[in-house]
């Protein structure tokens, strides 16, 4: 990746791209939401498509000149309904966001009600947080986990939406390393009238491989992005029935945005195409075989996992018990000084600031991406608990970021 074109024109910006390629050849990715995306998807993404406007869907432009971007968009169309088994899909979302807003624009009106996971338990922003665009139009009621066991409360869930009577049940979640009973969620949001949207974000790829249950079939609305687990071109996508359909399709555009990004559009029909072939299985398999060994070596390290450990691509740890005097910010931040790029997160049942919480999340997606197995996931786990434990030590520091320097030479990235 030499970016000579973008060098001969613009210098500074070539740089930053070079110095970019040669920070995640370097380090270790463990922001769960993050992946490295093949080559093919690269160039997908970096490709003329970016030069065309396509407003409208497949067979229906407002501008001329759209069969190539058409017959993309129809591959990706296709792909994800043969991934997924939807019967309607939409691949124009920006991102995952975006998504959500589609079937909130759709299906409530301003003032009609959203009960959703609230954030520092695992949810999302745009599940109903004040400060995104769902906590100003809609009104907002969150549902918790247990704070014993760190497992979703459904009996919780079901008495709160029976007091609060929703519009709108979200399910699916950022920060929650549990499998998801959907069907459990649906029967709630049956039972008090409310459509049920799936949020499956950032396990899209463990879905389309069968290694977590499928919300598709069951939720009446499925969202999720398209560049993480599932390792597409970056955007969002919405899943539904053929009944909701053109009220989606109306609410992505002309309801939502306007021109997609054909270009992005042409990485998810590349990514989608690679997540058909039987390797895809494999890696997320190891994907999620990765994170439950991350997350066993972590506790055998001492650190506290909330819910005690993880069925998906991503581990939680609260450091409240095992390090009261860290918080997840300066974890974060030593880790980062050595090569291992995680992010902080906050926890149940959080005591402190949300800009600096008290856990941090780490994730799997990307380290499976570059051959990583269990047991180089477990000295992961290993170089995590030196740093967390002595996360002010110049030498301890000094000697782990050598582990990972070596680590990132024995799994090589876009080589």
């Amino acid at each position: 990746m030499d970016y000579e074109h973008v060098r001969a024109v613009d210098p500074a910006v070539a740089d930053a791209l070079t110095a970019e390629v040669e920070r995640q050849r370097e380090t270790l990715e463990m922001i769960a939401s993050e992946n490295h995306v093949s080559p093919a998807v690269l160039e997908a993404q970096g490709s003329a498509l970016t030069n065309k406007y396509a407003e409208g869907y497949p067979g229906e432009r407002y501008y001329a000149g759209c069969e190539y971007a058409d017959e993309v968009e129809t591959l990706a169309i296709d792909r994800a309904k043969e991934l997924w088994g939807a019967e309607h899909v939409n691949v124009q979302p920006h991102s995952g966001t975006q998504a959500n807003m589609a079937v909130y624009f759709a299906m409530l009106e301003p003032g009609d009600k959203i009960l959703s996971l609230d954030l520092t338990h695992g949810g999302h922003l745009s599940h109903g947080h004040p400060a995104n665009f769902t906590g100003q139009l809609y009104e907002v009621e969150q549902y918790e986990v247990d704070p014993e066991t760190g497992y979703l409360d459904y009996e919780g869930l079901d008495d709160l939406a029976r007091a609060f009577d929703p519009d709108v049940v979200v399910s699916g979640y950022s920060a929650y390393p549990r499998q998801v009973d959907w069907e459990r969620i649906q029967e709630t949001a049956e039972a008090v009238d409310a459509y049920h949207l799936a949020d499956m974000a950032h396990i899209t790829g463990l879905v389309a491989a069968g290694v977590h249950p499928s919300p598709v079939g069951t939720a009446d609305f499925v969202t999720g992005s398209t560049h993480k687990t599932i390792r597409a071109g970056r955007g969002g996508i919405v899943l539904t029935s053929d009944e909701h359909a053109d009220a989606i399709d109306s609410a992505v555009f002309p309801g939502g945005q306007g021109g997609p990004l054909m270009h992005n559009v042409a990485g998810k029909a590349v990514g989608f195409k690679e997540a058909l072939e039987p390797d895809f299985a494999d890696y997320a398999r190891q994907v999620v075989d990765n994170a439950k060994a991350l997350g066993a070596r972590l506790r055998e390290n001492g650190l506290a996992l909330v819910s005690g450990g993880t069925d998906t691509h991503l581990v939680l740890v609260d450091l409240r018990e095992s390090h009261p005097d860290t918080t997840g910010g300066e974890a974060e931040s030593a880790l980062e000084d050595v090569g291992i790029i995680l992010n902080k997160n906050t926890v149940p049942g959080e005591t402190r600031s949300p800009f600096n919480p008290s856990g941090v999340r780490a994730g799997t997606p990307a380290l499976t991406t570059r051959g990583f197995d269990e047991a180089a996931s477990e000295e992961v786990a290993d170089l995590i608990y030196r740093v967390v434990d002595n996360h002010d030590d110049v030498d301890v520091k000094a000697e782990v970021a050598e582990d990972v320097q070596a680590l990132c030479a024995d799994f090589p990235l876009y080589d």
